[in-house]
């Protein structure tokens, strides 16, 4: 396989992964770009063809991290009215959950969750990669997973039954509309 034939096969999903993760296009292209730049560079140092789908996330998610930290590092040495501007961030993006017909609302209630179960639910409900794949990737065992994921869509769960109306709209769909404050 050459390195084109992996760009080709996992460009999409790879895109997906880090546009979730980052909520900012623009920091998303970058990051793939990088991405798949040190795949090309490493991708013949690979001992096991069967990991090659972990190794992409893998460096994948390592990138979101190392631009998380530019971008802490980035608004520790700004003044309070740059954080401001910077904060505006596009809205999250997650294709999986649009083709399944959920709402705005709920895109954004699963945005209030930590990372760590934000990413186990992007991983394993919208990209549907296996546990093994979310093990080798996350670098946890597969029980871990199982734990995490199950907290995930627990915590997931709560936030919607708390903030959320769920309701057949006049085209009999299923939508989310969020909970209004009675005041």
């Amino acid at each position: 396989m050459d390195f084109w034939e992996i760009y080709d096969q996992y460009y999409a999903q790879v895109k997906k992964y880090v546009a979730a993760m980052t909520r900012d296009d623009w920091a998303a292209d970058d990051i793939l770009q990088e991405v798949f730049m040190k795949v090309q560079r490493k991708f013949e140092t690979l001992d096991d063809w069967a990991k090659l789908k972990p190794w992409i996330y893998s460096i994948a998610r390592n990138q979101c991290f190392d631009h998380f930290r530019k971008v802490s590092a980035s608004k520790e040495n700004q003044t309070g009215d740059d954080r401001e501007i910077d904060g505006i961030q596009p809205p999250l993006i997650q294709l999986q959950l649009e083709r399944r017909e959920m709402s705005r609302c709920v895109q954004n209630k699963i945005d209030l969750l930590p990372d760590s179960k934000r990413e186990v639910i992007i991983l394993f409900d919208a990209l549907g990669l296996s546990h093994q794949e979310v093990s080798d990737i996350l670098g946890i065992q597969i029980g871990a997973v199982k734990v995490r994921l199950h907290r995930a869509r627990k915590a997931r769960k709560e936030i919607l039954d708390k903030d959320c109306n769920f309701e057949h709209d006049e085209r009999n769909v299923f939508v989310c509309s969020p909970i209004e404050d009675e005041f």
